[in-house]
This record gives C-alpha cells, sequence and structure tokens, in this order.
C-alpha cells in the first residue's frame, strides 16, 4: 500500500501540468486509504513543476529495477 513520502511513478501523461508518464514524485496527502493521492513533481535541483491529485491508477510504486532518467521541462 502506497503512503505518504513514498516515491511514485506517473503511468501516465498529465497534459495540464506538463507531466510525463514515466515522471517521478513523491506522495503527500493519500485520498480515500489509497483510492487518490496528492503528488508532488519537481526538478532535481528542488524546484516544484506541481503538486496534483491523481488516482491509484495513474501512479505506481517505485521499482527494484528502474532508474532515474532527465528530461528538460518544457515551458510554455
Amino acid at each position: 500500500m502506497l503512503k505518504e513520502h513514498d516515491s511514485v511513478v506517473l503511468t501516465t501523461d498529465v497534459a495540464e501540468d506538463g507531466l510525463k508518464a514515466g515522471d517521478v514524485g513523491v506522495i503527500v496527502l493519500v485520498h480515500q486509504d489509497g483510492k487518490a493521492f496528492e503528488v508532488e513533481f519537481m526538478t532535481l535541483a528542488g524546484e516544484t513543476i506541481a503538486v496534483t491529485s491523481l488516482s491509484a491508477a495513474q501512479v505506481r510504486p517505485v521499482g527494484k529495477q528502474d532508474i532515474t532518467h532527465v528530461r528538460t521541462l518544457s515551458v510554455a
């Protein structure tokens, strides 16, 4: 079960926040016993990009075989 402060991987794009599937965020609040989450996404320099509400289907736990990948944030 996912809990606050867990790192998670986005499984779908969230265009309105400039997020892409594969982006890594941190759960800051759990809703409805894990049916939804508030997740913070940050740059590697520590700047918050978005704090967004996501369903459990839109995130997954970080796996042991996952590796971080860098992409440049597109600024509109």
